[in-house]
């Protein structure tokens, strides 16, 4: 992961895309930028002036309590939002961990110790602002009959949605291997 990258607003950095009962809804968490736009990605610090962790678990409880796989998994996800993180990134760690436990994967998360700019990274942020050209097979979503399938939303769609199988559905798409 790249960590000396300077920071890029409106980017998986910071939000992500739910599906609700009324279609698309980012959950942007609120950051401080202490250099500016001259920010390193390492040094972004989490705004805490509004209570954008509460808005955001109820969202998600609103938008997934209904899913398959909720109640598996929401113990996992609920620390992420009672726990105040300084750093972005270590926010971002522990989200990896716990998605990377709930899907099984045994992948380590390693940061660069300088700015390295490669054609991967720029792969991986197409994947997750969906301007990728990964293969979205559809599955059922909580508001399936209302919005038809959604693609490109945050993992935890997924997840909450297919449960174990979310690790074979996201080897098919191409996104891990």
């Amino acid at each position: 992961m790249e960590a000396y990258e300077t920071y890029v607003k409106q980017t998986c950095r910071n939000h992500c895309v739910i599906l609700g009962p009324n279609g698309r809804q980012t959950l942007s968490i609120p950051v401080i930028k202490v250099n500016g736009n001259r920010t390193l990605i390492k040094d972004i610090r989490i705004s805490y002036t509004q209570s954008w962790q509460k808005i955001h678990w109820r969202s998600i409880e609103t938008a997934y309590n209904n899913s398959p796989f909720f109640i598996h998994y929401r113990d996992l996800f609920m620390p992420l939002f009672m726990k105040f993180f300084t750093y972005l990134i270590d926010l971002n760690h522990e989200a990896l961990e716990v998605i990377f436990s709930a899907i099984k994967t045994g992948r380590p998360i390693l940061y660069t110790d300088a700015f390295i700019k490669n054609s991967e990274s720029e792969n991986t942020e197409n994947l997750v602002s969906g301007r990728s050209g990964f293969l979205n097979p559809e599955y059922r979503q909580v508001f399936h009959e209302r919005t038809g399938f959604i693609p490109n939303l945050s993992v935890i769609d997924c997840l909450f949605n297919l449960g174990p199988e979310t690790s074979f559905y996201l080897s098919r798409c191409g996104c891990v291997g």
